[in-house]
């Protein structure tokens, strides 16, 4: 059991304006605190574009979504099926042109 507990890391972020108490896998810390600090970045920064025409609500929201496109976008690039199709391809005709 003590195994299990030195797994995980009980940490406190700083996100925007609140400071959130998480517990997590212990090597995920840098990914969580990068994380933390991109939301409180993207979020001041419509903040201040916004301040006074936009709610909180709207700016988290749009934040989110910058976020959110940020990992779609990552996704997207990251997508391996076309070059899993072409390698599929060529390594038929080699097989046909080896027989």
């Amino acid at each position: 059991m003590a195994e299990v507990n030195s797994e995980k890391l009980h940490i406190r972020l700083h996100v925007y304006d609140e400071e959130i108490e998480v517990t997590i896998p212990r090597a995920d810390e840098e990914y969580y605190r990068k994380a933390a600090k991109l939301i409180t970045d993207r979020y001041n920064a419509y903040a201040q574009a916004y301040k006074g025409r936009k709610g909180e609500h709207t700016i988290a929201l749009m934040t989110l979504i910058d976020i959110a496109l940020l990992y779609e976008r990552e996704l997207a690039s990251n997508d391996t099926d076309p070059y899993n199709d072409v390698l599929a391809k060529l390594t038929s005709e080699i097989e046909k042109a080896l027989k």
